[in-house]
């Protein structure tokens, strides 16, 4: 990775940061045969995910599939070179025509507003993960998952290894997330369908994520809960060259690998810097649980290496644009829920 920027001056720098590859993101993808089809490329991350893919191999087709519903994602795709393909995943049959490439990284899933519609959820993150590994058995699959999947452990812990059994917290999304990726499991098993399931938290972009919405509270002179008081966190571009990656790595049957940052963050530390760095006060309540939904990015780390930006910067990127009043997606992660209702 060449010199970090000090700052960003617009969301087109920041993306342009974001979606350039590194060497060896560009040579696994070298030595990985075949196209790469992004489903769900219309998330928070799937855009960026899929420019990565087309910068770091130029010559595969990158096709990204979605509804398409948030204005102006398409063209952004087209104008990068990657094929947009709309589609709804729940339709059988629409998923049946989507092309059959050899590479497949599954990003769709539903989080927010999980519990109001809790069937939705279910059919999202269970129903659609079987027919997606049963229609792509012959491809490599990358499916996103979470760090979710895992219980609660203590804060001094380390954070949950891939050896930590996945029974989750209460809620319909942790638990629909587990159901996720007992499918691909399944029929990995099945049909020597290669993969990795890829438990992120949290994914960091300016415009979102943790330090974002830490940071925007200090900002405005909001409260911050305490409760939830420790998280682990990764610059968007180092995960999503990660997941890339992983397409290099599948192992058969699928395997789980945590993505996130090595450290275990003190949410009371993290609002305390971004109150020096803002020049105001951080207004802090509630007491921090001794358990946290952390994961330990060891294996990670012994696979790919540490993360390319450290979480001094990220902080201090994610100051001057709050600074700055840059954009935002208005789409807060809730990382301080414990009840598992989203």
């Amino acid at each position: 990775m060449s010199k970090l920027p000090d700052r960003f001056e617009s969301v087109e720098a920041l993306e342009d940061f974001m979606t350039r590859p590194t060497d060896t993101l560009v040579a696994d993808l070298a030595r990985t045969p075949g196209d790469i089809l992004v489903l769900g490329v219309g998330g928070k991350m799937g855009p960026t995910l899929a420019r990565m893919a087309k910068r770091a191999a130029p010559g595969k087709r990158v096709v990204g599939v979605a509804r398409f519903s948030e204005p102006g994602v398409r063209e952004a795709l087209d104008k990068a070179g990657v094929e947009a393909w709309p589609a709804d995943l729940l339709d059988r049959a629409a998923l049946e025509k989507i092309p059959k490439l050899a590479n497949v990284v599954f990003m769709a899933g539903r989080k927010f507003g999980a519990a109001g519609n809790v069937p939705l959820t279910w059919a999202m993150n269970v129903q659609v993960p079987a027919m997606v590994a049963e229609v792509f058995k012959a491809s490599r699959i990358v499916a996103f998952s979470t760090g979710c999947v895992y219980p609660f452990v203590p804060v001094e812990s380390g954070g949950a290894t891939e050896e930590t059994p996945p029974i989750p917290p209460p809620g319909d999304y942790a638990n629909s997330c587990a159901g996720r990726e007992r499918m691909f499991e399944y029929f990995s098993a099945q049909h020597g369908t290669p993969g990795r399931l890829f438990r992120l938290n949290y994914a960091i972009d300016m415009r979102y994520g943790v330090l974002h919405d830490v940071g925007r509270k200090v900002r405005d002179g909001e409260e911050i809960d305490l409760s939830m008081g420790h998280v682990n966190v990764i610059w968007q571009g180092d995960a999503n060259s990660m997941a890339l990656r992983c397409l290099t790595h599948a192992t058969t049957p699928t395997t789980p690998i945590n993505v996130t940052g090595p450290e275990t963050i003190e949410v009371a530390n993290l609002a305390r810097e971004f109150a020096k760095l803002l020049g105001k006060t951080a207004k802090l309540t509630g007491t921090p649980a001794p358990t946290g939904w952390l994961n330990n990015a060891g294996r990670m780390v012994k696979e790919f290496g540490p993360p390319d930006v450290p979480l001094q910067k990220m902080v201090e990127w994610t100051a001057d644009w709050l600074q700055h009043d840059m954009a935002t997606l208005n789409k807060p992660t809730h990382y301080e829920v414990r009840d598992g209702q989203y």
